[in-house]
């Protein structure tokens, strides 16, 4: 009847510092499963250093050598076990007798608000105690006040679903009490109500910002604020070919591309959305910056990409995932200077982990406070993204009209997000 849901994850840690943690998971197969696995192992702050996926489209064996990333904070390796495990279809009988098993109900979101004197840094050091307690941020909404100090509407679901207990509640904030200090004026905890669906979307983007921010194919002669900087050019650089000749049943995808903390996830996500099955995959270890990928895939009706015509639209696809899986533009809005972030939600509706903390933390290193900031879903061009902004405070150390310092702040907070 299968194998006991314990050994359907197992890891084994490094034996020596900077050794690779191996993740192993080997349990029934479903569609999207590795893109699911990858999204976790991300948001747990790992970077894949080298991967092995296989499956019949019944069972499937993946393995993961994982490393924790220079910026993310102690990773809890029980929590991530159980987190993978979650994942994995059930390993009984029914599962074979039943192709479509009923999803389970959506975690309760809860409403965290608390109001506080500002300080620099403040928004990221909350960021980092939900992500260190499993808490997964989907809205937010941060006013500061003339007077200094700032009113922060954090919508969380929990991962462990523990935090409709005390224990649980009382452990958040106290954790937060840590952080806040004598600057903490209230916080508040509890489910939230019709207010959620209120800050669901994102305030109107102007077309040129929409245009700019949701661009599908960014030209090498980008000249406006998506563009890279001069020694990240080479991100536009990858290499996707497409090979019928090794294989009977399946085609083969040749991916070449410059390294990054997401790109095993990007992928994936992409070959998830487009409802294509992978038979089996290798992603090479990090050559002198760069990646390699093997894929065996097929289409959803199990036949090869032999159409041309499909072929060239996959490898578009899938070199615009991997080149541009974020957008980053800083523009006007009325006087103030505001940061934008976006990224495609996957079809499955959910959105990238940790970008909400990686934007903080690269604004904390730069020493630029933030006046306010919000989180919400916009759709365009047939898609939905989820939208970051952060309305920059002037008084910080950069000239936020100059377009060198602007140019300056887009270039770190991408570094963060694509590490």
């Amino acid at each position: 009847m299968g194998v006991p849901s314990d050994d359907a994850v197992l890891i084994q840690k490094g034996n020596k510092q900077g050794e690779p943690h191996v993740i192993t998971v080997n349990c029934p197969d479903k569609h999207g499963l590795g893109c699911d696995i990858c999204h976790i192992i991300l948001d747990f702050g790992l970077y894949i250093a080298k991967g092995d996926v296989s499956t019949d489209g019944i069972w499937c064996y993946m393995v993961f050598w994982v490393v924790p990333h220079s910026s993310s904070p102690v990773v809890r390796w029980p929590s991530l076990k159980n987190r993978l495990q979650s994942l994995c279809p059930s390993c009984s009988v029914t599962f074979y007798l039943n192709d479509q098993p009923s999803n389970s109900p959506a975690s309760p979101v809860y409403l965290l608000k608390f109001f506080c004197l500002d300080r620099k840094g403040l928004l990221h050091d909350v960021t980092q105690v939900l992500c260190e307690l499993e808490l997964t941020i989907q809205k937010v909404k941060v006013t500061t006040t003339p007077d200094g100090r700032v009113l922060d509407l954090f919508f969380i679901t929990d991962n462990m679903e523990l935090l409709h207990t005390e224990e649980r509640q009382h452990h958040l904030c106290k954790q937060l009490d840590a952080v806040l200090g004598d600057s903490c004026i209230s916080c508040k905890l509890r489910l939230a109500g019709p207010e959620y669906d209120c800050h669901h979307g994102i305030s109107s983007l102007s077309p040129a910002v929409a245009e700019e921010l949701f661009l599908f194919v960014l030209s090498d002669k980008e000249t406006r604020s998506q563009a890279l900087s001069s020694d990240m050019t080479k991100l536009k650089k990858a290499n996707v070919v497409v090979d019928n000749s090794l294989s009977p049943a399946h085609t083969l995808l040749q991916i070449h591309c410059v390294d990054h903390k997401s790109l095993f996830y990007d992928i994936l996500r992409t070959l998830k959305d487009c409802n294509i099955k992978i038979a089996f995959g290798r992603f090479s270890p990090n050559s002198k910056g760069y990646r390699d990928l093997d894929l065996f895939i097929q289409q959803k009706d199990g036949k090869k990409f032999v159409d041309p015509e499909k072929q060239n639209g996959l490898c578009s696809r899938l070199k615009v995932e991997m080149l541009h899986p974020l957008r980053v533009i800083i523009a006007n809005r009325g006087p103030d200077t505001e940061l934008l972030v976006a990224n495609p939600v996957e079809l499955s509706g959910k959105g990238r982990p940790r970008v909400f903390y990686d934007v903080t933390l690269a604004l904390k290193a730069l020493g630029i406070c933030i006046f306010s900031a919000e989180i919400g879903r916009y759709s365009s061009s047939d898609r939905e993204w989820e939208v970051y902004r952060f309305l920059l405070d002037e008084n910080c150390g950069f000239q936020l009209s100059s377009t060198l310092a602007r140019n300056q702040i887009v270039d770190r907070v991408r570094r963060m997000l694509m590490g």
